[in-house]
């Protein structure tokens, strides 16, 4: 089969009679990445360290494919380091700015004390697990700031009430993985550039600022000047790529402190040694380059299929029954995100999941799939009521989705609730 005719895995279950809507939880491959990965498999199989012809074919691939992610999010070439995926990219920065913070010290034998870390109380698991061991290891402490019941966001503010003398890092996430929501970072950016001009002044350290872009590429606008981020965590497999990642940072190892985590053979200008794993990073540069030249389309029909699927919801079960979780006044979300509940007893999420025929989904995060009817803490954050979170679905649209695709799940989930409501009366 080409390229352009090869079924995603989300048109096979669409073949099966499934209809895919967790698209949060990771993407297929779209064709054109699948065949990148195939020709650099083929075609790029020499090590990009090597010298001779092979070798030099591969460190082109990987060059473009740099360029490729740097000109998706607004950045240098040189601004972006290859990763195993996400979560490595985020223990990377937490990990760096620990360490600066002790570097940076006015003199040797200086002791300014552990070095303090803000991040928000719904992050997630990979920002949020690194700086809770650092903090069970006395290396580190932190303030998880919690996010307003009323817009569903950290605010500025909140942020910046936490920032301590010793504060060395501030982690928060662009957009929200359960309820869509997207965070204030371009703001809270600026109000730190002149925080830090001020503690420069008083000799405190810099704070530096990251944000784990993880589900906002490829559904919306990020650009990294426009964010004043010093750090910005790339994940592949959010955006129809392969499982590796990349972590923006702005000058590593220059202008912004970047310290590795692994040592080895000198690769990635020794920020993350190992040989380059070329066929995925040429799938990784494929997913940027559709990112790049389509995300204004995906946007606009992801929302126009979200918010049917949202109507069609209220339409069939009554506006009175359903609760949309991710409906914050004043909140911007992401374009494809549902996060809601059907009201009543015995409607736990993921009972009601185990009763659909046609709907794959999920009741949050896939990371937290194993924690059985115990409500999202994310949503609990958020201010929604313990029965409701308990009873809450998360449906994320993709680019392919379409609104006949959302009749077969609506029609799914008000049979799956009649049954339920049927063993309930019983």
């Amino acid at each position: 089969m080409g390229a352009g005719t090869e079924p995603s895995e989300a048109q096979n279950d669409a073949a099966e009679g499934r209809v895919y809507l967790d698209y949060n939880a990771t993407t297929p491959l779209a064709p054109e990445v699948a065949q990148a990965v195939r020709d650099a498999l083929h075609q790029a199989w020499g090590n990009p360290s090597s010298s001779h012809p092979a070798g030099r074919k591969a460190k082109e691939v990987v060059g473009s494919a740099r360029e490729s992610l740097a000109r998706m999010v607004g950045g240098r070439p040189e601004d972006i380091v290859f990763t195993s995926g996400g979560t490595e990219a985020n223990n990377m920065v937490i990990h760096t700015a620990c360490r600066h913070f002790h570097e940076s010290q006015a003199r040797p034998g200086d002791s300014r004390g552990m070095p303090h870390i803000v991040t928000s109380s719904v992050e997630h698991d990979s920002v949020r697990l690194p700086v809770e061991q650092l903090v069970k290891e006395s290396l580190a402490e932190a303030t998880f700031v919690a996010v307003s019941p009323r817009s569903g966001r950290v605010e500025v503010d909140d942020v910046l009430a936490a920032v301590r003398p010793t504060t060395c890092l501030v982690s928060i996430m662009l957009a929200n993985n359960e309820t869509g929501v997207i965070m204030p970072v371009a703001d809270l950016s600026q109000h730190i550039r002149v925080l830090n001009q001020r503690r420069a002044t008083e000799g405190l350290p810099r704070i530096l600022v990251h944000t784990d872009a993880a589900q906002m590429i490829g559904k919306g606008r990020v650009d990294v000047q426009e964010l004043g981020v010093d750090y910005l965590t790339i994940v592949g497999h959010k955006f129809y790529g392969p499982r590796i990642g990349a972590l923006y940072a702005r000058g590593p190892g220059t202008t912004t402190p970047l310290h590795p985590m692994l040592f080895g053979g000198g690769q990635e200008r020794s920020f993350r040694p190992g040989t380059e794993n070329t066929p995925m990073i040429a799938g990784l540069g494929q997913a940027a380059e559709l990112v790049s030249k389509n995300w204004e389309a995906y946007e606009s029909h992801m929302r126009d299929v979200r918010d049917y699927l949202e109507a069609k919801l209220e339409a069939s079960f009554g506006k009175q029954r359903i609760h949309l979780n991710s409906h914050f006044t004043g909140s911007k979300r992401l374009c494809n995100t549902c996060n809601f509940s059907i009201l009543g007893p015995g409607l736990q999420g993921q009972r009601v999941l185990s009763r659909c025929r046609t709907l794959l989904a999920s009741v949050g995060a896939a990371c937290h799939s194993e924690k059985g009817d115990r409500p999202s803490s994310i949503l609990l954050s958020c201010g929604i009521p313990y029965d409701v979170a308990q009873n809450a679905l998360r449906l994320s649209v993709g680019r392919d989705t379409t609104r006949a695709d959302v009749d077969l799940v609506v029609q799914d989930l008000v049979l799956a609730v009649g049954q339920l409501d049927q063993d309930q009366a019983l």
